[in-house]
């Protein structure tokens, strides 16, 4: 799939034959029920399909409908095997960086993010990928994803550590989450 040349509506037809929301606010919302710890793997998976799937009823396949979901949610790409390794080091939040995102938009594109009455997540993936670096959000994702173990000066490192820390996410895991990270440290 290639957004700059094929028709991403019809990809989704031809793929997923019945209703599917594709509105950007689907797949933030997504994104924040995925990371809601405090709900049961089943009830992820059928809040996701009622939010995708504006008439459930039509779904004759289950799994297929999920793992359609995980693919329209990928932009309609395969995840490449190193993408799954050190995925743990999240640069943005939908719930924690709302305004800054929406200020982005507002910014770069021109486009009021609470009143566009549709905008397809592909391409609202697409504009936020494509953020300038002088958007604050694309500024504090890059102290987020700094890795500080190759800056070679001392002062350099400690001043980006310190950013690090001032713009971290909130540790969402759960005691258990927490509890299993910390053991694996010893294996």
């Amino acid at each position: 799939m290639n957004i700059l040349v094929d028709d991403i509506c019809k990809i989704i037809r031809e793929r997923i034959k019945i209703d599917f929301n594709t509105d950007f606010r689907i797949g933030i919302l997504f994104e924040l029920l995925m990371q809601d710890n405090e709900l049961t793997n089943e009830s992820k998976i059928l809040q996701a399909v009622n939010l995708f799937y504006p008439k459930p009823e039509q779904i004759t396949d289950m799994k297929r409908a999920i793992d359609d979901i995980l693919w329209f949610y990928r932009c309609g790409k395969e995840i490449k095997a190193s993408q799954n390794e050190n995925n743990n080091n999240q640069i943005y939040s939908y719930e924690f960086d709302d305004e800054l995102i929406y200020s982005a938009f507002r910014n770069q594109y021109g486009i009021n993010l609470q009143t566009i009455p549709y905008l397809h997540w592909w391409e609202f993936q697409a504009m936020f990928k494509g953020l300038k670096d002088d958007n604050k959000i694309v500024e504090i994702m890059g102290y987020r994803a700094i890795d500080l173990g190759k800056i070679k000066d001392k002062d350099e490192r400690a001043r980006y550590n310190r950013l690090k820390k001032i713009y971290a996410l909130p540790d969402m895991r759960t005691p258990e989450q927490k509890e299993a990270d910390f053991g694996k440290a010893f294996w």
